[in-house]
């Protein structure tokens, strides 16, 4: 587990998994793999998972969404049977544990201030320039300046090159976003994922946003797809205790 510096509102937790967790899954997947969709057997999911809930003390299962890249957004304090698809949700309710899976896509956690309301967003490139911020932000239905954001591990700048198509869903909204790409050979830029969301979250209303200082291409603890396209996920994972 990772120690996570931001200002958490009292009475919300947060934990980020990592790959060196003692575990069951074996090579790809070693050891601590937490994604059911990516060819890891099932029993080991199984078996990770309910350490993981073990290990942070859980009183419930996490709720664990079936990511497609989209933006929809799922009120986690409602019924759900199984893992909905969605890549984002709310909770009002204690003890309701927010789960986003991922192996370079961007994980981000959301807290109002007061702690009366947690979120988590699953932010890979698709998702981050259709919207998925803002939907989550929305869904949460509060002042903006009231919420504080944290961005998890996900592919650095240095480690992701992108081609025209990336580049262009974010330019087609917003112009200023070439701030962020940066040119390597012809028709491609490195990506900065982690200043887009910035731009985003900012743009949104939300002032205060920590995290981004990890790249889970180079970072051996993590989950990596672009570094290893059979691999595992790690979770990013938000709840309120009160």
């Amino acid at each position: 587990m990772l120690d996570l510096d931001w200002p958490r509102p009292p009475g919300v937790r947060m934990a980020v998994t990592t790959r060196i967790v003692a575990g069951f899954s074996s090579p790809p997947f070693e050891h601590f793999n937490l994604g059911a969709h990516c060819g890891d057997a099932a029993e080991a999911v199984a078996a990770n998972r309910a350490r993981l809930a073990e290990l942070l003390g859980l009183s419930a299962a996490p709720l664990w969404l079936r990511q497609v890249h989209g933006t929809t957004v799922l009120d986690a304090d409602a019924p759900a049977a199984g893992e909905p698809e969605a890549d984002a949700a709310v909770a009002r309710a204690p003890g309701r544990v927010l789960a986003i899976l991922t192996a370079d896509c961007l994980p981000v956690a959301f807290a109002a201030r007061d702690g009366s309301m947690v979120a988590a967003a699953h932010a890979g490139w698709r998702g981050l320039a259709a919207g998925v911020l803002e939907a989550t932000l929305a869904a949460m239905a509060i002042d903006p300046g009231q919420v504080l954001a944290w961005l998890g591990p996900a592919i650095g700048a240095a480690s992701y090159e992108v081609g025209a198509e990336v580049r262009d869903a974010f330019l087609v909204h917003d112009a200023a976003a070439a701030r962020a790409f940066a040119p390597t050979r012809p028709g491609h830029w490195r990506c900065d994922l982690a200043a887009l969301a910035r731009r985003r979250l900012g743009a949104a209303g939300i002032a205060c946003v920590h995290g981004g200082g990890f790249d889970t291409c180079t970072d051996p603890r993590f989950y990596s797809y672009r570094r290893e396209p059979r691999t595992g996920r790690f979770a990013t994972l938000i709840w309120r205790t009160r």
